[in-house]
């Protein structure tokens, strides 16, 4: 897990992708604290190293078949009861399928907002009524879903949805399908979104 405190009153729940706790989430937990936050990123993994990025496949597998949603909200449920008490503020931010995982969170009382990057699997789950701010971040088109279809399908009270250039991981500066622009974009979103929130 990373841990990073700031003594701030705003504590930030990083959810990674299915790789693991890579350089990509290193950096955003980094990102967050240089603006003061405290940032917890767990490793739901349990495997010291991540995967990498040529190892999609089995990096899904792992995911799926050891961690999967329910097991990485209980994971983050553990979390937040040992630390509801210590903050003001909650804020989850997930990456694929830790996009997916932080809109499932949407629904706690004690979170105060999600951002989600690219959670496709977030279709499954579409009918959930947020009961807190949720943002998210789509790439302009996703080889298995229609993004669009999506996004008027999540068009509801709390939920601001925003279309970017470029594909799945548009934001991860390591990854070949990295988008510069829309990933600065993306970023003063967010950063804008926990300071109003």
């Amino acid at each position: 897990m990373l841990h990073i405190q700031k003594k701030s009153d705003t504590v930030i729940i990083v959810i990674h992708e299915i790789y693991g706790l890579n350089q990509h989430m290193q950096g955003i937990c980094e990102s967050l604290s240089n603006n003061d936050f405290d940032v917890i990123c767990p490793n739901l993994l349990d495997r010291d190293t991540p995967f990498d990025y040529s190892q999609e496949g089995a990096a899904y597998r792992h995911f799926m078949e050891n961690v999967g949603f329910t097991g990485a909200l209980y994971k983050i449920k553990d979390i937040l009861s040992d630390i509801k008490d210590e903050y003001q503020k909650i804020f989850i931010l997930g990456f694929s399928a830790g996009a997916t995982v932080a809109w499932l969170f949407s629904e706690e009382e004690c979170v105060d907002g999600i951002v989600g990057y690219y959670g496709s699997r977030i279709r499954n789950y579409a009918e959930l009524a947020p009961q807190c701010p949720a943002l998210l971040f789509f790439p302009l088109e996703e080889p298995s879903f229609n993004v669009d279809e999506l996004i008027s399908a999540l068009e509801r009270t709390n939920v601001e949805v925003h279309k970017f250039k470029g594909e799945h991981g548009f934001s991860d500066p390591y990854s070949s399908k990295f988008h510069a622009e829309s990933a600065q974009a993306a970023v003063s979103k967010m950063m804008k979104f926990f300071m109003q929130h």
